[in-house]
């Protein structure tokens, strides 16, 4: 890499000098505006000569790599999305259920467990509860919050 830097900059010196010896050769007049474009078209292309000898055949952008790297992490990100709203939908509706039991006075314990819907949004699935058995809960949480009591596990406090 070093060695082509130095090719070049030797190159580009070297046309400098060439033309700087040029016009103070050439006497004055049209002849010497002619030669001072043409020699700066030729420093020019000593210039690009670089990007001029590239060979862009060799150059490849990995853009499917990229795309795919996008998409896994826009999946991971509606994964980790659905995980957290899962886990408000669960937590609230465990709030809601409480409040009901409170209102019966019904002390209780509750865990909801979430299942994704159909329109992907997650739903609340099933109830876990840990106290004493109430039908009027059951029926509210079958009717209110989409729990049938087929997916409501009852644990009675047997102290």
């Amino acid at each position: 890499m070093i060695g082509a830097v130095r090719a070049w900059l030797t190159s580009v010196v070297a046309v400098s000098l060439l033309l700087a010896v040029a016009q103070t050769v050439i006497p004055e007049g049209n002849i010497r505006r002619i030669s001072g474009f043409t020699g700066g078209l030729i420093l020019l292309a000593a210039l690009l000569q670089p990007v001029l000898r590239t060979d862009l055949s060799r150059l490849r952008l990995d853009l499917d790599a990229y795309d795919r790297a996008i998409a896994e992490r826009r999946a991971e990100l509606d994964r980790a999305g659905e995980a957290e709203l899962a886990s408000v939908i669960a937590s609230r509706t465990e709030a809601y259920i409480l409040d009901k039991a409170a209102l019966l006075g019904l002390p209780l314990t509750v865990q909801v467990g979430t299942e994704t819907g159909p329109d992907g949004i997650p739903l609340p699935w099933s109830a876990e509860v840990t106290g004493p058995r109430s039908a009027e809960l059951a029926a509210y949480m079958e009717r209110e919050l989409g729990i049938p009591q087929e997916r409501q596990v009852w644990h009675e406090d047997e102290s």
